[in-house]
This record gives structure tokens, C-alpha cells and sequence, in this order.
């Protein structure tokens, strides 16, 4: 129509390949930029640093664990040392103690002899076995103590009677009626004894 008034469209134009050009160069020289290029070495380097704090770190903790497990290790080796020697030298303590008894018959015998006339010969024999038994059994670690004129010691002494006498100390032993033995320095039965202690002084009531 006539008269009617034309409406301008606005065209977006592109840019030309000579501003493209020109963009392109303002940001490959804003990348070769020494300053940029030094911030990213440096980010870098800092990450670098930042990993092998870390590593070191885990090193560090790997390195005291392993300590500890060797520390556990020589500990246990040691215990269990200790404990395969102490089994070694009391393995047999139940046997050396089932014979006792024959010993103790033995000796009885020996002391019930000597109380005969004419026993000489059956009195050595005997006292030869207990003898060459006990030579044995010392090689087990087994050995006798002596307890008659030694003070009482609970530890190793087991009292059966008290005595009153002025011929011994107080608290001392009288009488062995059983020995007592040692296996490998340790106490494996008591000695039962008789103990003294001083006689009761008489009350005299006046006449």
C-alpha cells in the first residue's frame, strides 16, 4: 500500500574474518602471557607439593606401623621362649612326683633296718638304690633340701608337730619325717617337720 510507512528489520551482521583473527590472537597471546603462564606452573607446583605431603605422610604412618608389628613380634618370640623353656624344664613334674613315694618307702626301709641286727648287706642295698634313683632324677633338675637345725620357713616346711625343748632354738626344725625337694630351683613338695619351741616355765603355787 501506498503511503504506508517501511519497517527497517536490524540485521545482525557476523564479524568479518578479520576481527575473528583478531580475537583469536588477543587470546592466544593473553595464554602466552609470562605471568599467566608462571600462575600456572605455580598451581601446579602446589598441587605437586600438596601430593607429596601426603605420600609422606602415609609413608610416615606406614613406616611406625611396621615398627609396632616388629615390636610385637620380637615381644611374642620372646614370651613364647619363656614359656617353651619353663615347659621343657617341668614337663615331667607329675612323674618325678609319682616316685617320690618309692624313695620314701625306701628310705623307711633303710631306717627300719638299722634297728635289726644282722641287716648290713640288706641296709647297703637299699641305701645304693635310693642312691643311684636319686643320681637319676638329679639330672631332671630334682634335688633335696636339708631341714633338720635350719629355722621354720613356711614356704618350704610343712610343721606336723611342735616340740618343746631347750636343745634347739625356737622355731626350729627338730625332725625331718619327710624330705622336701626342689625341681629346677622350684619348690615341688614341702619337707614335713616337727618344730620346737621353749618349754613352758612351771608356775609354782605357793605352799
Amino acid at each position: 500500500m501506498e503511503g504506508s510507512e517501511k519497517k527497517e528489520i536490524p540485521v545482525a551482521l557476523e564479524p568479518s574474518p578479520e576481527e575473528n583473527e583478531g580475537e583469536t590472537s588477543e587470546i592466544l597471546i593473553e595464554e602466552n602471557h609470562p605471568k599467566s603462564k608462571k600462575k600456572k606452573e605455580d598451581k601446579e607446583i602446589q598441587e605437586l607439593k600438596k601430593k607429596l605431603e601426603e605420600k609422606e605422610k602415609e609413608a610416615k604412618e606406614n613406616y611406625d606401623r611396621l615398627l609396632r608389628t616388629a615390636a610385637d613380634f620380637e615381644n611374642y618370640k620372646k614370651r613364647a621362649a619363656r614359656e617353651k623353656e619353663d615347659w621343657t624344664k617341668f614337663a615331667n613334674k607329675d612323674f618325678i612326683k609319682a616316685i617320690l613315694p618309692f624313695i620314701d618307702n625306701l628310705e623307711r626301709a633303710v631306717n627300719h633296718a638299722q634297728k635289726v641286727a644282722d641287716t648290713g648287706v640288706l641296709i647297703e642295698g637299699v641305701r645304693l638304690t635310693i642312691q643311684q634313683l636319686l643320681q637319676n632324677l638329679n639330672q631332671f633338675g630334682l634335688f633335696s633340701f636339708e631341714s633338720v637345725g635350719k629355722p621354720f620357713d613356711p614356704a618350704v616346711h610343712e610343721a606336723m608337730l611342735v616340740v618343746e625343748t631347750d636343745k634347739h632354738e625356737p622355731n626350729q626344725v627338730v625332725e625331718e619325717f619327710r624330705k622336701g625337694y626342689l625341681l629346677n630351683g622350684r619348690l615341688l613338695r614341702p619337707a614335713t617337720v616337727s618344730v620346737s619351741k621353749p618349754p613352758e616355765k612351771e608356775v609354782r603355787t605357793p605352799e
